[in-house]
């Protein structure tokens, strides 16, 4: 099979990889998704007699078996439906099905607990009249082949993956450029709050039922509209300062791919800047949609390098039973990825934005508008004109701007060809426009959606 060309950013047409069997296509996973696919089930499009790969798309593997039917029907319709809208639709796909062995258990183990879904995903695509060339578990560090009944090349116990950097793909992607952030759970790790409970997010949950408690009044302040905007200066005003304390390089370089001890040690370095309260305040403010379309245009050079850091500290704040309010800053650190050219990256983080709120309306513009290879630009430049402009032109209080800029990239801009469309299941109500939720006064009901003002 070939791999798409194009996909390798920066490289001449002519260049193209051909992986010959189940091994080399393990192998290149992780340089199609740019990460690790830890617990994940990804579908690829093959084009053409020669297998050029195309579009794909990723999924967390459901817990429940009783989900795999549903599951396997939409990720089939999705990809081909995403191809069809690209102009081409599969000839043919493979599936892989990732996911690490949990206690007691073996990679051969998951393999066989995962069969039924592997067949129902080839009954699906089959029912789409498209074939599955190559159905992969892959767990503990071996390969496992669903369609090879050669033993040969495919035993039951499982084949060892390739040694990093060594396969052909490696090198070419080395040559490319091309870089693997990671596992994905890496990946997640940064913008999601700890696992286990502690004594600093039994603050930070005080400080937002609080803040919830002082923001929610303020709004109401006054005559109509001008809490709101009190309310949105003194936001941005403390994002402001925030940056300023990061936007400064990091003592210890961090590498690209976010892992390892640098990337932890700058994360701890972020949480430690910014106090409970801080904290409480932005993620409170940033739930207004005007707020956050401002704090958006953070999104370029070392003020965009910074933008990040803060949004990925506030996502890891949004402790439960807050979890919804980390939509906001998960976008905005997406957008600020797929601005800063890192994709891999940008579709993490907006996935996350949508399983904290499947209706949250700008991160799904922007899931789609990156997963269809749409370029970023003209979103940059519509908030470059908000920004320069808007001590001389009054605002609009119902403009949704970013929004509004993604809808015109999507319309005036075609996909470039080859670019993937991998990432999470975007949620269901794909279809609602956005609306602005009355803010809800702290305490339980307070802490479950706090100002939420719009999306």
């Amino acid at each position: 099979m070939n791999t798409n060309p194009h996909e390798f950013r920066g490289t001449p047409e002519s260049q193209q990889v051909t992986l010959r069997g189940p091994a080399e296509l393990a192998d290149a996973l992780p340089f199609m998704l740019g990460f690790h696919p830890t617990d994940s089930v990804v579908l690829v499009a093959l084009h053409g007699e020669h297998g050029r790969f195309g579009g794909r798309v990723r999924l967390g593997i459901p817990r429940s078996a009783n989900e795999w039917p549903s599951t396997a029907e939409h990720l089939a319709e999705c990809l081909v439906d995403g191809c069809v809208r690209r102009g081409t639709r599969p000839d043919g796909i493979v599936v892989f099905l990732c996911q690490d062995p949990a206690p007691g258990e073996t990679g051969r183990h998951v393999m066989e607990r995962l069969r039924p879904f592997a067949q129902r995903l080839r009954t699906a695509c089959g029912a789409l009249d498209i074939p599955v060339y190559e159905a992969l578990c892959i767990s503990d560090g071996l390969y496992f082949s669903y369609c090879c009944p050669d033993i040969r090349c495919c035993p039951p116990d499982g084949t060892p993956l390739a040694l990093t950097g060594t396969s052909v793909m490696a090198a070419s992607a080395a040559y490319a450029g091309i870089q693997v952030r990671g596992s994905l759970r890496d990946m997640e790790a940064r913008l999601t709050p700890r696992i286990s409970p502690s004594a600093e997010d039994e603050r930070q949950r005080k400080a937002l039922n609080e803040a919830a408690a002082v923001i929610v009044p303020k709004i109401f302040d006054g005559p109509p509209g001008a809490g709101r905007a009190h309310v949105r200066e003194t936001t941005l005003s403390l994002a402001g300062e925030v940056l300023r304390r990061f936007d400064a390089p990091a003592a210890t370089p961090v590498p690209t791919d976010g892992r390892g001890p640098a990337a932890a040690e700058q994360d701890a370095a972020d949480d430690a800047a910014i106090d409970a309260d801080e904290a409480a305040a932005l993620i409170l403010g940033l739930q207004d949609r005007e707020t956050r379309d401002q704090a958006a245009e953070w999104m370029e050079g070392s003020e965009g390098a910074a933008a990040l850091r803060l949004w990925r500290v506030l996502a890891r704040r949004c402790v439960a039973p807050f979890g919804e309010h980390a939509a906001a800053p998960l976008t905005l650190a997406g957008w600020v990825a797929w601005s800063t050219g890192d994709e891999p990256a940008a579709r993490v983080a907006l996935g996350l934005a949508l399983a904290a709120d499947p209706d949250y309306v700008f991160a799904r513009l922007l899931h789609q508008a990156c997963n269809e290879g749409l370029d970023p630009e003209s979103l940059r430049s519509c908030l470059r004109q908000e920004r320069g402009s808007r001590a001389a032109v009054p605002e609009q209080p119902a403009a949704l701007r970013p929004v509004k800029a993604a809808k015109a990239v999507k319309a005036g801009r075609a996909p470039r060809k080859g670019v993937p469309s991998a990432g999470t299941r975007p949620g269901k109500g794909s279809g609602r426009q956005a609306r602005a939720a009355a803010p809800r006064p702290g305490g339980p009901r307070g802490g479950e959606r706090g100002t939420r003002s719009g999306r």
